[in-house]
């Protein structure tokens, strides 16, 4: 079998725009992580009020269910650790301002990786249009990594509250189309599965999606050497 040449962090920021993200992304590598000892902490910059084909669907009651559906999610795989940033769903930009609350939480968590959305991808291998919210947060947390975080004139008035700059070691971006670094997801694929099934608003036929996943994960597994495995961007940034 070959390495995977998965480091060991000792604390991790997942940063996602809606509940569901993280578990379809990177919920096999999140759980190796936590079972090893890492720390890790979720950031939802969305609470996914727009995550229905209801038209008379409730927003707020939306918004709560998936923010309770994502806490449970999270700790089926030792996830205790989620914050929600409330912005609205579907109208993410990535602005200053986003930068900074992702600034902060990067200087108070001092992560020495950073999981996210790839900014850079429209088609998802030329299979389905990745979601403008994916684009913006992916593309306000590489902001906020690099070099915003690192730089102590950026936001000064973080100092005041004792966060002091910080360098982010590196980056694992999912839904790439330019994976550099393939993970052995064999020994937590199940556990993957079962963090999905929490997002129970989401889903018409679980067992289907289940299968998809399934499917995808063994399919990028047997390409690489796995029994099944997650793929992601790595980048990493000079220190």
């Amino acid at each position: 079998m070959p390495s995977d040449r998965l480091p060991s962090p000792e604390r991790v920021l997942v940063v996602a725009a809606h509940p569901d993200d993280i578990e379809f992304g990177a919920g096999g590598t999140v759980a190796r992580w936590v079972r090893d000892g890492t720390a890790v902490r979720y950031l939802l910059v969305t609470a996914g009020d727009k995550g229905s084909d209801d038209p008379l669907a409730d927003p707020g009651a939306l918004a709560e269910r998936r923010m309770a559906e994502q806490r449970s999610a999270a700790a089926e795989l030792g996830v205790e650790n989620v914050e929600f940033l409330g912005e609205a769903d579907g109208q993410v930009e990535p602005s200053l301002r986003l930068r900074g609350l992702l600034t902060r939480s990067i200087r108070s968590f001092r992560p020495e990786i950073v999981m996210s959305h790839d900014p850079t991808v429209v088609f998802v291998n030329n299979e389905w249009v990745n979601h403008p919210d994916h684009r913006a947060v992916g593309q306000a947390m590489v902001d906020a990594v690099f070099p915003t975080a690192r730089d102590p004139l950026n936001f000064p008035e973080h100092f005041a509250a004792g966060l002091l700059p910080w360098k982010v070691a590196e980056l694992f971006l999912w839904s790439t189309n330019e994976a550099n670094q393939i993970v052995d997801i064999g020994s937590t694929l199940d556990e993957k599965v079962a963090s999905l099934a929490h997002h129970g608003s989401q889903f018409r036929d679980f067992e289907g999606i289940a299968r998809w996943v399934r499917e995808r994960a063994e399919e990028l597994g047997e390409r690489t050497g796995y029994r099944a495995a997650e793929g992601f961007r790595r980048v990493t940034l000079a220190r």
